[in-house]
């Protein structure tokens, strides 16, 4: 009788083993998707520009009067670009011919010009012609303005004014 108990205290033992196993290891089923990370990059630029400020001038212009500035430009990489730069805002100023006016009252001009390389090419707003160009590299490039008021009859005693508007194409 001591056999037959040891042998059922021993067989459920290895049966409750069997299971406590059999539960630690059991497997769920499963299944997988995938999916694309996608993105896409256009062609794309900014560009930013500081003004010329060609001080006071005292007296007759009598000699060029030179200023400078720049302009950033920040382009994707690999995008050809072209800034051009408009006649500006003074009155009687077409391509690269510019004036500044006068204010209130005073209907003078000062004659000024805009160079791509200091007393050299003019820089205007016509692509491919007078504009300066550049490939983009995704940080920012600084091109140089080169400004002159050149010998000239002096105007009445004012402040004088242009706006240019400095623009990018690619």
């Amino acid at each position: 009788m001591f056999a037959s108990t040891f042998r059922k205290i021993v067989l459920s033992a290895a049966i409750i083993a069997i299971a406590s196993s059999a539960a630690g290891t059991a497997v769920a089923a499963s299944k997988t998707a995938s999916f694309d990370v996608t993105m896409k990059i256009v062609a794309d630029c900014t560009i930013s520009a500081s003004g010329i400020d060609f001080g006071q001038t005292q007296g007759v212009l009598t000699s060029a009067v030179n200023g400078s500035s720049a302009i950033s430009v920040a382009c994707t990489n690999t995008t050809p670009y072209s800034v051009g730069l408009n006649a500006g805002t003074g009155a009687g100023s077409s391509g690269t011919t510019r004036y500044m006016n006068g204010t209130g009252t005073n209907t003078n001009t000062v004659k000024f010009n805009l160079y791509q390389q200091q007393g050299s090419t003019p820089w205007g707003n016509t692509q491919g012609t007078d504009t300066l160009g550049g490939t983009g590299n995704g940080v920012v490039q600084t091109l140089n303005v080169y400004g002159e008021i050149p010998v000239q009859s002096t105007s009445t005693p004012d402040s004088y004014k242009s706006t240019i508007t400095a623009t990018v194409y690619f």
